[in-house]
């Protein structure tokens, strides 16, 4: 004769039921078209995604801070380069470097009896380009004229310098001032970076006299 299920003690059917949900819950679980695994797939793979998001974020960080600082290196490489640029400029610019020797020669109270360009010399990063120069005043206002030439912002070197007395300046080649006390000739030599500058101006620039 058949039980009903009511007729049951109350712990079997609480164990029945129990063991009900725990296959409905094993079915969604792991049924491989249930919502539920459907809906754990989905969240795995976002935290998957989200993972990968995070660590892509931290080495774009990286190149970040990274950028920053070639910014801050790009700006002090440019500062530099802008002040090299005073010192060995890209072009000649002869007439710049005439008015620096003149300027330099007036507040030394010396005199520049001629300038004439000689040939240009290469270097490796640089051409030279020198200048034969005749001077004449004082003693000590040449060592000045020679010491202005030396703290000027564009490099002028010095060199082959012959120098002698002047007994009596009013018998020279040319009317000397008063207290001129020596004269003679010395090569200054200045910079450019250009060579360029060498096809289109020519290897000598005419003599100043």
């Amino acid at each position: 004769m058949a039980i009903s299920f009511r007729e049951y003690p109350w712990y079997l059917q609480a164990l029945i039921f129990f063991a009900l949900a725990l296959i409905i819950f094993g079915m969604g679980e792991y049924l491989p078209m249930s919502p539920v695994a459907a809906m754990r797939t989905t969240l795995d793979d976002n935290h998957q995604k989200d993972s990968d998001l995070n660590r892509q974020v931290s080495e774009l960080q990286v190149y970040e801070r990274r950028n920053a600082e070639f910014k801050v290196e790009m700006a002090a490489l440019e500062k530099q380069l802008e002040t090299l640029k005073t010192i060995v400029p890209e072009e000649k610019e002869v007439d710049e470097f005439m008015r620096l020797l003149q300027e330099a020669a007036s507040a030394s109270g010396v005199q520049v009896r001629s300038l004439t360009a000689q040939a240009v010399g290469s270097k490796e990063y640089y051409y030279e380009l020198p200048f034969s120069i005749s001077v004449d005043g004082p003693y000590f206002s040449i060592e000045d004229f020679f010491a202005r030439l030396s703290r000027l912002s564009r490099i002028i070197n010095v060199g082959d310098v012959s120098f002698k007395g002047v007994d009596d300046p009013s018998k020279g080649t040319f009317p000397m001032r008063p207290g001129t006390t020596v004269n003679g000739t010395c090569v200054v030599t200045t910079f450019f970076s250009n060579p360029a500058d060498i096809k289109a101006a020519g290897n000598k620039p005419p003599a100043r006299k």
